[in-house]
């Protein structure tokens, strides 16, 4: 199985409310915004094609943000959290793929070697697979196509696949991802600040 077949769903939607009302896709990070980077790092990684889901400022994102060849979806109900965006992005996914990789856009410590660790589990059978930081469950995550029905289905407000990786737990298979990658996700001013001063 080819990795070039896992397509990467980049959730990218939200508004930033804590973090001051800048829409999470532009915040920057190293000079670009975040949707870049996190673009970038599933591509790096081996993922393909690419779907973006859009929610706050979308036009500005649109804009601003260079996403090349990315599937740019937008979700109206973005506000509603977290599973309306995990919804519209699996119903955009291309037919036929057997898995996706699911990354939040605010997680910039996450790297193409974390995402390449995900894909190779999925290549040796895993179905539902997460990335593990200290052996705790974090991003991204790796939902194989049996599943997509009910991710879609169980993802309301701001729970995202949580509902999905609770039901199956027992066939969740996590992937230690420590060495390589960094699980912060950056929600308030404050975590910005600490995430840029050990980013360097």
């Amino acid at each position: 199985m080819s990795d070039r077949r896992i397509p990467a769903l980049v959730l990218a939607a939200g508004g930033g409310r804590r973090l001051g009302g800048r829409p999470k896709a532009l915040v920057e990070h190293r000079g670009r915004p975040l949707l870049e980077h996190a673009l970038a790092v599933v591509r790096a990684g081996g993922c393909g094609p690419v779907v973006a889901v859009l929610g706050a400022a979308r036009e500005e994102v649109r804009a601003r943000a260079r996403t090349g060849d990315c599937l740019l979806v937008d979700n109206p109900a973005w506000e509603s959290g977290m599973g309306s965006s995990l919804r519209a992005g699996l119903a955009a996914l291309p037919a036929g793929a057997p898995a996706v990789l699911v990354m939040l856009v605010d997680t910039p410590g996450v790297t193409p070697e974390a995402v390449r660790r995900l894909l190779a589990a999925h290549r040796a059978g895993g179905q539902l697979v997460a990335a593990a930081y200290g052996g705790r469950r974090g991003h991204p995550v790796l939902i194989g196509a049996r599943y997509f029905a009910e991710a879609a289905a169980g993802a309301t407000g701001d729970a995202g696949a949580r509902a999905l990786l609770a039901a199956h737990a027992g066939g969740l298979l996590l992937v230690e991802c420590g060495d390589v990658a960094v699980p912060d996700d950056l929600d308030t001013p404050e975590d910005l600040a600490r995430w840029s001063a050990s980013a360097g």
